[in-house]
């Protein structure tokens, strides 16, 4: 039987190359595409995962990150209960980015979709990272492949399923009054972390907000009547809720004594660094809820786009996220496990697997 794990990151020297259903190469020296797919399970459906375009110091490092996050996505959409699989890809960028619209952007990605389309239907490519609604769209009508590329952003919607898994976890720690009082520390203010900061402000949470562009965060703060902090020192800010939403890999086994947060929810993949980060965690009397099930709100708007649903169905799919986190809270609570591991088994037995945690 096989097995499911938490997406680790690989040794700083190899790939995995048999950790992905699939693992692709894709090159071509007219355009310049150097790219690599990785497919990393299709039990529940085709494998659905953004196309991320970025400088990256190897082949190696490239195939790690896509490898991963496609192990995410698959750990993702199971627990979201939605028909597909994991992958992503990773466009290798060599220097400045061909400008949007340009006819060398236009002919890269057209390429990649040619590549794409070979793999007959088993990869679906949507925006993620350094891509735009302009590259998939080129994808799909010039590569010939099936891309998600809906004129639909999902940012919000990934911000009303953080909102609504961090409300959750407030409701599951101190009762129906949620997240009323809490103070809130938001760490990133993007399109997605500056929604997730506004939407804890509408419940009556204070809100300190983090960006390494700090023009943005204090804008953001003064609109909010909140607070700001350097985004470095974000998650050891006083607080009663962290909402990391920028960089990866923030909470370390070194730094999880420092953070003053009880509750751990946001819209930033892969917030562990490892995961024994999730057993102290607990130990530190900190609820972390998976990062897998707490950013799925912009997955679940595409395939609502692509299935026809009306927007009353889309937002209630996406509330859902608060349900599964307190059915996952409940269940770690119940048998003395992390929340991670009891998402976990649940991925697990969605895909047919055993669970090591």
């Amino acid at each position: 039987m096989t097995t499911v794990t938490t997406p680790t990151p690989a040794s700083d020297s190899i790939a995995e190359p048999w950790a992905s259903e699939q693992m692709i190469t894709c090159h071509d020296e007219r355009t310049g595409l150097r790219a690599i797919i990785a497919i990393d399970d299709t039990t529940l459906g085709p494998g659905f995962g953004g196309v991320r375009y970025r400088s990256y110091p190897s082949t190696t490092a490239a195939a790690r990150e896509a490898q991963r996050l496609a192990a995410a996505m698959t750990l993702k959409h199971a627990l979201a209960e939605l028909p597909y699989g994991g992958a992503k890809s990773v466009v290798m960028l060599d220097g400045e980015a061909p400008a949007p619209g340009s006819s060398e952007r236009r002919a890269l990605f057209a390429r990649f979709g040619e590549m794409i389309a070979r793999t007959a239907g088993t990869y679906i490519p949507g925006v993620d990272m350094g891509t735009r609604l302009e590259d998939m769209q080129t994808i799909r009508d010039e590569g010939g492949a099936r891309a998600f590329c809906d004129e639909v952003s999902p940012s919000p919607f990934t911000a009303r399923g953080v909102h609504a898994a961090m409300r959750a976890a407030a409701v599951h720690h101190h009762g129906e009054g949620g997240l009323a009082g809490a103070e809130v520390v938001v760490q990133g203010v993007g399109s997605v972390g500056a929604e997730v900061a506004r939407l804890a402000h509408a419940d009556g949470a204070g809100v300190t907000v983090a960006d390494v562009d700090t023009s943005r965060a204090e804008a953001l703060a003064a609109e909010l009547g909140g607070r700001t902090v350097d985004a470095e020192q974000a998650p050891f800010h006083p607080a009663d809720v962290f909402s990391p939403c920028a960089v990866a890999r923030v909470l370390t086994r070194e730094n999880i004594e420092r953070i003053p947060a009880r509750i751990i929810a946001g819209a930033a993949n892969d917030t562990l660094d490892e995961p024994g980060c999730a057993e102290a965690l607990r130990e530190a009397g900190i609820t972390f809820v998976p990062d897998f099930v707490a950013n799925a709100g912009g997955v679940v708007q595409v395939h609502g786009g692509v299935s026809g649903w009306s927007d009353a169905q889309t937002l209630a799919a996406v509330d859902r996220i608060g349900d599964r986190v307190t059915e996952l809270l409940r269940t770690a609570e119940a048998q003395g496990i992390t929340p991670l591991a009891a998402a976990l088994q649940r991925a697990s037995a969605a895909l047919g697997r055993e669970v090591v945690a």
